[in-house]
């Protein structure tokens, strides 16, 4: 009896794993976004909208571009990331990635103070979630759950997917809900501020992105022949 169930057993265990196998993205970008709300209490009138970072992704090597707060269009920072740090292109779209590598010395992305932010610390108060019901928004299907102090209300949206991003917040989150934070949405009770921070992920590159990432495969092709 034990011989016969011993190949189901491990057919199903197979079939188990493949279901929740990990697939990474190869190309494509992510909007950061955030809106936020003064003196919410009295209502969403007091709104300011920014785009905070906009990620670029092939494989696992990244272009952030950063824009002006006042002129979103006006692009003020320009890097390239790799693993865990970063390199300032000065926003030239003809930057070679290896030789901005050579000339300048890698920075931690831990200590970047504009556009996305990169952190090792675990979500304050995370052992103390409450779990919400899950909810649809923009057609999407969303897992939920809150954390309330007495400074801070905040919902944290988690969309399931077994595909992997080079940018995520809250890695633990993540492999505990199987997918991504995609939104949160926080109230801060003393000062009356209502943040909602979306990530947006995208097919696409950005245009400056796709001159930079499309220049080094040149240099690239170029070098191997």
């Amino acid at each position: 009896m034990k011989k016969k169930l011993t190949f189901p057993f491990f057919l199903l265990l197979f079939v188990l794993n493949s279901c929740h196998k990990e697939i990474k993205a190869e190309k494509g970008g992510i909007d950061i976004i955030s809106n936020v709300y003064f003196d919410a209490s009295k209502g969403l009138n007091k709104m300011q909208t920014f785009h905070i970072s906009r990620l670029n992704y092939q494989n696992d090597s990244l272009i952030e571009l950063v824009s002006d707060n006042e002129f979103p269009e006006i692009i003020t920072d320009t890097y390239f990331i790799k693993d865990t740090v970063y390199y300032n292109l000065n926003n030239n779209t003809s930057s070679v990635f290896s030789e901005i590598q050579k000339q300048q010395k890698p920075t931690s992305v831990y200590a970047k103070t504009v556009g996305a932010v990169f952190t090792k610390t675990t979500l304050l108060n995370y052992r103390n979630r409450r779990k919400l019901s899950d909810t649809i928004l923009f057609k999407k299907n969303y897992k939920r759950f809150e954390i309330n102090s007495p400074w801070n209300y905040t919902r944290y949206y988690i969309y399931p997917s077994d595909t992997i991003l080079p940018y995520s917040i809250y890695k633990e989150v993540g492999k505990d809900y199987h997918g991504r934070i995609e939104r949160i949405d926080s109230y801060d009770k003393k000062n009356d501020i209502f943040v909602s921070l979306q990530l947006i992920p995208r097919k696409n590159w950005d245009d400056t992105a796709k001159e930079i990432f499309e220049f080094n495969q040149f240099v690239k092709n170029r070098k191997s022949e």
